[in-house]
């Protein structure tokens, strides 16, 4: 039976929070403190912002070559989970998403996330994009929905029609 780490650490976490908070207060104060925690915050969600919009482009511009996103897409969730960590008021987790912000981190978990989940499709052909850049139309109908001649039952007129 597997045992999840999870609920304890969700727990401890805190518990450790608090035991930062203490320790930064006593060095530098409490005002300071308060202030670097909403800096903090303030920078999170700045950063999420603006590096979000830029792994977008980047995903949408990896689609658009035919190549494989699923990089570019795993930064773009360790940046949205970096912003969040940095939301949270605590120092614990600000230096987590404060490292989950710099690139060669993040390598480290794409690592990671990559030997233990299966990445496959085909981008070339995904949202009905050639690897040419051509865009094609797609109709996709059975033989007997589709027709050359005017249906004479249909109520609808062909142009020309009066």
């Amino acid at each position: 039976m597997r045992v999840s780490l999870i609920p304890l650490f969700l727990l401890l976490l805190p518990l450790i929070e608090i035991a930062g908070f203490v320790v930064v207060g006593r060095q530098i104060g409490v005002l300071p403190t308060l202030g670097l925690t909403i800096a903090t915050g303030i920078a999170g969600g700045m950063l999420m912002r603006y590096q979000g919009f830029s792994v977008l482009a980047r995903i949408r511009a990896e689609i658009e070559a035919g190549r494989d996103p699923s990089r570019t897409l795993a930064h773009g969730v360790m940046i949205l989970v970096a912003g969040v960590l940095l939301l949270i008021p605590g120092f614990v987790t600000d230096i987590v998403g404060i490292l989950l912000f710099v690139p060669p981190i993040r390598d480290l978990g794409w690592r990671f996330i990559k030997r233990r989940v299966n990445f496959s499709a085909d981008f070339g052909r995904m949202g009905g994009f050639p690897r040419d850049g051509r865009r094609e139309k797609t109709i996709d109908l059975d033989e007997d929905d589709y027709t050359k001649g005017p249906d004479p039952r249909s109520p609808w007129r062909q142009i020309g029609d009066d």
